[in-house]
């Protein structure tokens, strides 16, 4: 199955950036994919909701937003512990109609900026069960794969998980921080990622960025 193209269609429930963090410690490395389209429709045949990749490029020629219908064809993604979606490498993408359904944001629901916009910005943490509840939709969502180092000298000693984060204005009715993020080291070590870190990143930005 992972050899062969999928065909899919649909409309687009939710377009948000698709980056991998991986974490050493008190350590983190942003590896920015392109994007995350969830989709409400057909893959493989089967009706259900699913979640596709797709690069930078593609974004910019398309400027997916919530509401398109689009057609294409994907392949399962080799790894599940490094994606944030189900299938990725697309091909023969297309958008086929938009349905129109405006919003008044929060969850901003447009077509998101460049990947390199997310980069600037910087993301505080956020709340899993927030993000559940009020943040799928939102351009400033994202859900990253998570890669733990926890032992430079032992490779293979590896962990992982996801995290959210939130890219959006920190003036966001909805925003929830949740607990802080905690990153096992060598020796039963643990870093605790403390809110200063957020403040940091988000500290050039003003309440309504």
């Amino acid at each position: 199955m992972a050899d062969s193209k999928i065909s899919f269609e649909g409309i687009i429930i939710s377009v948000q950036p698709r980056i991998r963090l991986t974490r050493s410690f008190d350590e983190r490395y942003h590896n920015y994919l392109g994007y995350a389209l969830v989709i409400r429709g057909l893959v493989d045949d089967v009706e259900r909701e699913f979640s596709i990749g797709i690069g930078k490029a593609a974004q910019k020629k398309h400027g997916f937003c919530v509401g398109d219908e689009i057609i294409g064809e994907c392949v399962p993604v080799a790894d599940e512990r490094l994606e944030p979606v189900e299938f990725y490498k697309v091909s023969k993408l297309k958008k086929t109609d938009h349905i129109d359904n405006p919003t008044t944001p929060p969850p901003w629901e447009v077509v998101p900026p460049a990947i390199e916009t997310y980069r600037e910005r910087g993301h505080r943490r956020l709340a899993a069960k927030t993000y559940n509840n009020k943040c799928t939709s939102c351009i400033w969502g994202c859900r990253m794969p998570v890669e733990i180092i926890i032992d430079h000298w032992d490779p293979g000693k590896r962990k992982y998980r996801f995290e959210t984060f939130c890219y959006g204005p920190l003036s966001c009715k909805f925003y929830k921080a949740g607990p802080t993020r905690k990153v096992e080291g060598r020796k039963g070590m643990v870093y605790e990622e403390e809110d200063w870190v957020d403040e940091e990143a988000v500290g050039h930005r003003e309440l309504d960025e």
